[in-house]
């Protein structure tokens, strides 16, 4: 089993059922491991929950491992690409030179009276 975090817990409304949401620090062989471990051990934690929560239904415990590390990772990696990018148009636009005229607006003539 590796090491194992909760994320999030989600009851419903009635207390019946608990989500737990978990992520595992370690490869892949470890998170398979971990899921299964928590597969098995699920009537025991639940009773766990229960000496601990004192009520009178123990929710039934599913449990999901959470995505969250991968979307972080993927989060990441698009700011730096949105960051490279954006460094790239600064630099472009540095040197950059108007297309046409530089004032491309009509200019009143000098003799035209105002109105």
């Amino acid at each position: 089993m590796g090491y194992v975090t909760i994320t999030d817990v989600r009851v419903s409304g009635d207390l019946q059922h608990a989500t737990v949401f978990y992520t595992v620090l370690g490869s892949d062989e470890e998170r398979d491991a971990t899921a299964h471990a928590l597969e098995r051990a699920t009537g025991m934690l639940r009773t766990e929950v229960g000496k601990h929560l004192r009520i009178r239904l123990v929710p039934s415990l599913e449990f999901v491992a959470d995505a969250l590390p991968g979307t972080v990772d993927d989060i990441e990696r698009l700011l730096q690409e949105a960051q490279s990018r954006d460094e790239g148009v600064r630099q472009s636009a540095q040197t950059a030179q108007p297309a046409g005229e530089a004032n491309p607006y009509r200019q009143p003539a000098e003799n035209d009276s105002d109105v």
